[in-house]
């Protein structure tokens, strides 16, 4: 009688991961330091109506500004806001003029200006006689 030869199986292969799993709280690599920073802009068009302005500064801590926007309604909306680490984002909202809801008139339904197409005048030529005779059969 013959022993069986005891051959072992190999176990699964499993790659070592070519990358570096990110941590749920990764921490920043580098520390900066807040830079201070201001800007502003606007825009009033009367032709289309647009009109919106933002200012914004910062010291590097503690950010103010202020921004306007014409409302649909015909309204202007005014927001000054204060925003830091510890009081967190405080706003003042203020509205300018009076909010207008104009009566809807719905547009007419289409109805066709004119008939159908006819013709000015009717044709006055004639189709000719063929020139040739047909071949019989």
């Amino acid at each position: 009688m013959q022993t069986p030869v005891y051959k072992p199986t190999p176990a699964p292969y499993h790659p070592a991961p070519s990358y570096k799993p990110a941590s749920y709280h990764p921490e920043p690599q580098y520390k900066e330091e807040p830079k201070p920073f201001a800007y502003d802009y606007a825009v009033n068009d009367q032709y289309t109506g647009t009109n919106f302005a933002k200012k914004e500064e910062s010291d590097g801590h503690n950010t103010q500004g202020y921004y306007s926007v014409a409302l649909p309604d015909g309204r202007v909306q005014h927001v000054k806001y204060v925003a830091d680490h510890y009081g967190g984002y405080n706003a003042e909202v203020t509205y300018e003029g009076e909010a207008q809801y104009p009566e809807f008139h719905p547009a007419p339904a289409y109805k066709a200006a004119t008939p159908a197409y006819k013709p000015a005048y009717k044709p006055t030529y004639s189709h000719p006689a063929p020139a040739y005779k047909a071949a019989a059969y």
